[in-house]
């Protein structure tokens, strides 16, 4: 007498033997009927297993769209039965990621449904650290720098060093003195989401593959002070900015972070990508408000009315300073996701 697990390995057979004859199309149509009445049964176990099962045969086999639309309907799946990310869930979508040929259109896709499936049914509203990681990780290995920063800065513990590690690389491209701004890519928006332990981690693992590789090129200095030692690159000041803005944060000190803005504003004001992201950063660890935008016919009017002096404004968010530059930038996010591991 068959059992019902009997039955469901039957069919997962039999459509991998229309895969091997080479009947892609076929065998990608019929998973979707037999799982379509599975799923009509809320039998998720048996849905999921044949699309699970089937969709990884089908990019074994080169076949990326077919598999990649079954991958898709697996995570639609876990949506209708409200499956919560765990090992056992997760480990299903990352063994099929791992398969897709990375030219693959349909696993773009792919990722994003999984991620919009971990942040409706997890605990991370901007989607699980895990997956985010791993799926930052395949783009940097890729040489896909911006899809890879969008997902490591979202991702685990052992992210920073890899979104340092590809930082690093891209920097390589460029001229010795814009160091800084690739390792702001990194630190800037780790410490926009709170995740100072991993903008520290950044830094020093961007700073430490510079010292080794161009040490005698920039007259690196090594300074020591009270209470802190510190690596001084005379030729990239704004790399010095950022280890002594992790240093301030560090210590809590709004006077620390006045100085040290004054001290570089000038060349901060070169660097117009980072006015909005320094802002929120001010205020999020000093408690340094954005000064208000002044309107003096606004400002008179409220005199006159006996106002506060409150509000003129409305919240013009700052300019994002890209305009096309081949330079790097670091822009501010529209929301601050939560990350792993906050400090």
């Amino acid at each position: 007498m068959s059992t019902k697990g009997d039955k469901i390995e039957k069919i997962i057979t039999r459509l991998q033997q229309r895969i091997s004859e080479g009947q892609f199309y076929e065998a990608q149509q019929q998973t979707r009927v037999v799982a379509a009445r599975y799923t009509k049964q809320s039998n998720w176990s048996a849905a999921i297993d044949i699309i699970y099962n089937v969709a990884q045969s089908l990019l074994k086999a080169g076949q990326g769209g077919s598999g990649g639309d079954l991958c898709v309907l697996l995570v639609d799946i876990y949506k209708q039965a409200e499956l919560k990310p765990d090992s056992a869930t997760k480990g299903k979508l990352l063994t099929c990621l791992r398969l897709f040929n990375s030219e693959e259109p349909t696993r773009k896709k792919y990722i994003g449904e999984v991620i919009s499936w971990s942040a409706r049914f997890g605990e991370y509203p901007a989607g699980d650290p895990e997956l985010h990681h791993v799926a930052g990780s395949l783009y940097a290995e890729e040489h896909e720098p911006y899809d890879a920063e969008r997902h490591l800065l979202l991702g685990t513990k052992d992210s920073a060093e890899v979104l340092a590690r590809l930082e690093y690389e891209w920097y390589k491209e460029d001229d010795a003195h814009t160091a800084a701004l690739y390792a702001a890519r990194g630190i800037l928006p780790y410490l926009l989401t709170g995740n100072v332990r991993a903008a520290n981690t950044c830094y020093r693992f961007f700073t430490s593959a510079l010292n080794q590789d161009k040490s005698s090129q920039l007259g690196i200095q090594d300074v020591s002070s009270n209470g802190a030692d510190i690596r001084v690159y005379p030729s990239i000041p704004l790399l010095n900015f950022l280890g002594l803005l992790l240093l301030a944060i560090q210590r809590s000190s709004a006077d620390l972070y006045r100085q040290l803005h004054n001290k570089y504003a000038n060349l901060i004001g070169e660097t117009e990508a980072w006015h909005e992201s320094l802002e929120m950063i001010a205020e999020m660890y000093f408690g340094i408000q954005k000064p208000r935008q002044s309107n003096p016919l606004m400002d008179m009017m409220s005199g006159l009315l006996g106002g506060g002096g409150g509000g003129g404004g409305g919240g013009g968010g700052g300019s994002s300073g890209s305009g096309g530059a081949r330079r790097p930038a670091v822009k501010a996010p529209t929301s601050m996701p939560a990350a792993e591991g906050l400090d």
